[in-house]
């Protein structure tokens, strides 16, 4: 199949944009490279996006140093137990007018940004934690019948700390399920440790220059969407999320074993375009069986749950995933 030129030329002017965004962020962000490419990719796909680290790793620096290069609205939503839904979506205010009459007016809450760092999510109570996944899902905030509409593009990055159990709300999977992808933040090597710690006692401030806007983030949206799957790539896709299915006709051996639920077909859905970001960046406007191999790992592995067995013998859900990718043949025999 053929590729239009106007549409390899905005391929090839999507890569080289999102090269540039990718290495002002690097001028703050030491190391993290695949942290960083999720993070973007989640973001011009138009998804949320999940970053599961110990406390300190740079994952509230990075969603800072995101919204200044490409010139979006930033907001931190700080988590805690006592965190009501007003908190973030907004409530109405009783306010007096200039002719003494008393009316109520609505008082925005922070999730009227364009990018929201929300710090810790599993800190706050399930009522507060739906107020802010149904905000993610439809992009509007409904208060007392009305509904607002949030500006475009809309991007949730959640945090959560995966060390302290005590005090916190793990997110119910259905709700995990909404998040296009969930990162593990690692802990920085060697060099990159010393890096760091040149650049922050050395009283040294880095300020990364904007790169993109918001029009244009939701010009390259559209753009993933045209890049072409092939019925192969595209069958490939499905029976990888079929693998993850216990007890069904595509279940890979480990899946029966370890696995109790597996995936919805959101996880086919961001692994297709996910690939597609991939593919652009390789200088194609086709997807490859390496594209979605690439993508399968953070698209699946908060979309299924393991089972008791699976606890209690210290299997991860990333070990199982990945039986299953290498498990699962590329080419189908039906």
């Amino acid at each position: 199949m053929s590729v239009d030129n106007s549409l390899q030329r905005d391929a090839e002017t999507f890569r080289q944009r999102y090269q540039e965004v990718k290495s002002e962020i690097g001028k703050v962000i030491v190391g993290h490279d695949e942290i960083v490419h999720g993070v973007l990719t989640s973001l011009m796909i138009g998804g949320h996006c999940l970053l599961e680290g110990a406390p300190g790793l740079g994952k509230t620096l990075l969603v800072r140093t995101l919204a200044q290069v490409l010139d979006l609205d930033f907001s931190r939503i700080q988590f805690t137990p006592d965190l009501m839904p007003a908190d973030i979506l907004g409530t109405n205010m009783v306010v007096e007018t200039p002719d003494g009459k008393r009316i109520f007016e609505f008082q925005r809450g922070p999730i009227f940004t364009q990018i929201c760092l929300a710090d810790e999510i599993n800190r706050a109570t399930p009522k507060t934690q739906s107020a802010m996944l149904e905000t993610m899902q439809e992009g509007t905030v409904t208060v007392a019948g009305t509904r607002y509409e949030l500006k475009r593009p809309f991007f949730v990055l959640a945090t959560q700390n995966p060390i302290e159990q005590e005090g916190t709300y793990p997110l119910p999977e259905a709700q995990l399920d909404r998040f296009l992808f969930k990162l593990i933040v690692d802990y920085s090597g060697r060099e990159e440790l010393a890096t760091i710690i040149d650049r922050t006692t050395r009283g040294i401030s880095i300020e990364p220059r904007r790169v993109m806007d918001g029009a244009e983030i939701l010009k390259w949206q559209g753009l993933i969407r045209q890049v072409i799957l092939a019925d192969h790539l595209r069958d490939y896709i499905v029976r990888l999320v079929l693998a993850t299915h216990p007890e069904g006709p595509h279940a890979a051996e480990i899946t029966n074993r370890y696995l109790r639920w597996g995936s919805s077909p959101r996880g086919a859905q961001t692994i297709a375009l996910a690939a597609k970001v991939r593919a652009l960046l390789e200088g194609r406007f086709n997807v490859s069986f390496e594209d979605v191999r690439k993508t399968f790992l953070p698209s699946l592995r908060h979309r299924v749950i393991p089972n008791f067995e699976a606890l209690a013998e210290g299997i991860s859900t990333d070990q199982i995933l990945l039986e299953v990718l290498e498990k699962t043949p590329q080419k189908s025999d039906a």
